[in-house]
């Protein structure tokens, strides 16, 4: 062997064996060299050569640009997702494991939330919990991140005020750019260098100075949700010509003449469904569900469509609406406002006064609505039955007078609903009553109230007709041999039902989990506990035992609706999948082929948007109950034991459902142990138990905006 090999494989060796030692350790070429005391410029170049080497040989791997470890580390790591909590520590939440593995903050390696990650799995610990290490990023899940513009002389950062985010952005003199302090802005990372402890960043859009958009952009961007639509997709939408033209109307069924109407809530910026009714014959009437034919303006390929395919669906914050299509179509050509022509896809029915239909008809439409009504106007119309509707009761806080044809209307479909509605509910149909939380807000769009909102006749009419629109097109469509887009719903997981009878029993009701008794079991504990204190810690529980709904092309039926097939027919302007399915219906309509090779990914990141707009529009709700509570601190409510986890309890409060955690170890009177199986924490000493559904008196120690969390105190 040469002299030059020798050395090369002396050098091997040494490398190797300097990276076994530490099997934990990342090393670069600089590091090496200093370990085994290579100093000059030729000896290094030698390093990175035998690196790659090694590198080739599987002797060593890459774990990010220029960095090494021993290969022992494959073996005892797991590719999964990091998730921060409020305490500022990790969890690596891998598939391959049977647990998540902790990550302590000073370990996190510049790991964020939601990043996908490499972790080093170490020993479990006393809690049997696996500790590691990251010890790659992936793939980052955030580029974006909202903030407050803090201002140096010389460099500035911008603070995140952000539980989940532990560093604020350093930003150079360069990239400060006339932003002011305290203005709030959007910042990007453009470097993150090993050895600093900060990102560098870009900042890339302001918000001013006001709390309230900084908190509404703070939640879409910790979901990756748009903001703002691109220039182009508003120009796009802006030259779309708004006038119907007579060839278009002679291609459709002519509804104009029918009398239509559409109930929404006051606050409704967008119509996309009226219903129409027609006496036909001695019971016997005609029921139109008339949809805005978002598919006619809105064509695959172009920008619009393209954004709107992106985002799948609005988003509903509780101060504000982010749209799935630009306003010129959602609040404009798409809404069905009254006393306007409009272009619409339809479902029309002959029914009689049992629900039955008798005849359907499926196609495109131009329809003209005659009055728009709220839900609590056509509340009053069904529990009246008066054209005259009192000031107290309409939109513009002013008396209001409908025909009585829109009476007759209203009442008859009131009935007809009402029997569907039964029928469902004999079918195995779950029926959820969940008080919406709904928010009273200022000028400044800060809470003043908070108001419960129940389902009534009024709005079961509109979804009880919606749902048979949906019902009856998926059946239709199902018939076909093409692909559709269905709306599915798994049965509930078993366990998790096991898990809701344990605690239902505790507080007083019975659950029968057999399949023939199931349904109809699940709907007496609903009845019996509406209204009731536990209600809405029943209801969660209910809703987190079942599957999630979601799109597909592969139909399983609907288990919550009890129908064998289901879609989402009635929604084109706030979500994609209803766009879609217009599409494919009317291709089956008129016997064209049209592609859907990428259906069921269309559905999959629909489904997933979906679940990413839910928690964004969850946690708009919890920020608001936040600055609701800011100036309670101190005061004592009556709460219900709402969750128990190891790090506590949760307590929802009952006059207006705020919840919030007790830490275990302030748990007063005793030192309390967790009982994971049965939902509680039992005192060492004294046996006392706070368990799942308790009720309890508890005191508001902190509101923390940041944090985004709510602090109570248990009082003994």
């Amino acid at each position: 062997m040469s002299k030059k090999k020798k050395e090369v494989k002396g050098l091997e060796r040494k490398i190797t064996s300097l990276i076994m030692s530490s099997p934990n350790r990342e090393f670069n070429y600089k590091q090496i060299a200093f370990s085994i005391g290579v100093n000059d410029t030729k000896g290094r170049s030698e390093i990175i050569k035998v690196l790659n080497t090694l590198l080739r040989k599987e002797k060593i791997l890459s774990v990010g640009k220029g960095k090494f470890v021993a290969p022992a580390i494959q073996q005892e790591s797991a590719e999964g997702k990091l998730e921060i909590t409020s305490t500022g520590r990790g969890y690596v939440v891998c598939e391959s494991l049977d647990g998540d593995v902790m990550v302590e903050q000073r370990n996190l390696n510049k790991g964020l939330h939601g990043d996908t990650v490499r972790v080093v799995i170490g020993k479990k610990n006393n809690k049997n919990k696996y500790e590691g290490k990251i010890i790659e990023i992936i793939e980052r899940k955030k580029e974006v991140f909202v903030g407050v513009f803090q201002k140096s002389k010389e460099y500035a950062f911008v603070n995140t005020r952000n539980a989940r985010m532990y560093t604020d952005f350093f930003i150079t003199k360069e990239e400060m750019n006339g932003y002011k302090e305290g203005e709030k802005v959007a910042v990007e990372i453009k470097n993150w260098e090993k050895a600093k402890d900060s990102p560098e960043g870009r900042i890339i859009k302001s918000f001013g100075f006001g709390d309230d958009a900084l908190d509404a952009y703070s939640i879409l961007y910790e979901y990756g949700l748009s903001t703002e639509f691109e220039e182009e997709v508003e120009m796009e939408a802006a030259k779309i010509n708004p006038k119907i033209k007579k060839e278009e109307v002679k291609k459709r069924r002519d509804m104009r003449g029918a009398m239509t109407f559409t109930i929404d809530p006051d606050d409704a910026k967008d119509f996309d469904d009226a219903i129409s009714f027609k006496i036909i014959g001695e019971n016997k009437y005609e029921v139109g569900v008339h949809i805005a034919d978002v598919s006619h303006y809105v064509k695959p390929g172009s920008k619009i469509d393209d954004e709107a395919q992106n985002r799948a669906t609005s988003v509903y914050l509780v101060d504000r609406v982010i749209p799935m299509l630009p306003e010129t179509l959602s609040n404009n050509l798409c809404s069905l406002r009254p006393n306007e022509e409009k272009l619409t896809f339809s479902a029309v029915f002959v029914m009689n006064n049992n629900g039955k239909v008798l005849e359907e008809w499926f196609g495109k439409t131009v329809t003209e609505s005659d009055c728009r009504l709220s839900y609590q106007e056509a509340q009053h119309i069904i529990e009246k039955e008066t054209t005259v509707i009192p000031k107290e009761e309409t939109i513009l806080k002013e008396e209001k007078r409908v025909t009585q044809k829109i009476v007759e209307a209203v009442s008859t479909l009131n009935g007809i609903a009402k029997t569907i509605r039964k029928k469902r509910i004999s079918d195995g149909a779950l029926i959820f009553d969940k008080s919406e939380i709904k928010f009273q807000l200022d000028e400044k769009n800060q809470p003043q109230n908070i108001i419960f909102k129940t389902s009534k006749s009024a709005n079961k009419l509109i979804e009880e007709f919606m749902l048979l629109a949906n019902k009856k097109v998926a059946e239709k469509m199902r018939k076909s041999n093409d692909k559709f887009v269905y709306r599915v719903h798994d049965q509930p997981d078993q366990e998790k039902l096991e898990n809701l009878q344990t605690v239902v029993k505790r507080l007083g009701y019975n659950l029968k989990l057999s399949s023939a008794e199931l349904n109809g079991s699940l709907n007496k504990l609903l009845k019996n506990v509406f209204g009731k204190n536990e209600q809405n810690l029943i209801d969660t529980l209910m809703i987190r035992s079942m599957s999630k709904a979601e799109y597909t092309t592969k139909n399983i039926g609907h288990y919550g609706l009890s129908f064998e097939n289901y879609t989402h027919f009635t929604s084109p302007i706030r979500r994609y999948p209803d766009v879609l399915v217009h599409r494919l219906i009317q291709a089956e309509i008129e016997k064209e082929k049209i592609k859907t090779e990428e259906l069921e990914t269309l559905c999959k990141h629909s489904t997933h948007m979906e679940i990413l707009a839910t928690k964004a529009e969850r946690d708009s709700v919890k920020l608001m109950q936040i600055k609701y509570m800011l100036d309670k601190e101190g005061q004592i409510f009556e709460a219900v034991i709402s969750g128990v986890i190891a790090r506590g309890v949760f307590v929802e409060v009952v006059e207006n459902k705020c919840e919030g955690m007790v830490k275990a170890k302030d748990l007063p009177g005793d030192y309390f142990v967790h009982d994971q199986k049965n939902h509680r924490f039992v005192g060492e000493k004294t046996g006392k138990k706070y368990q799942l559904g308790d009720k309890t008196r508890v005191m508001l120690v902190k509101a923390d905006k940041i944090k985004k969390r709510l602090d109570f105190q248990v009082l003994s």
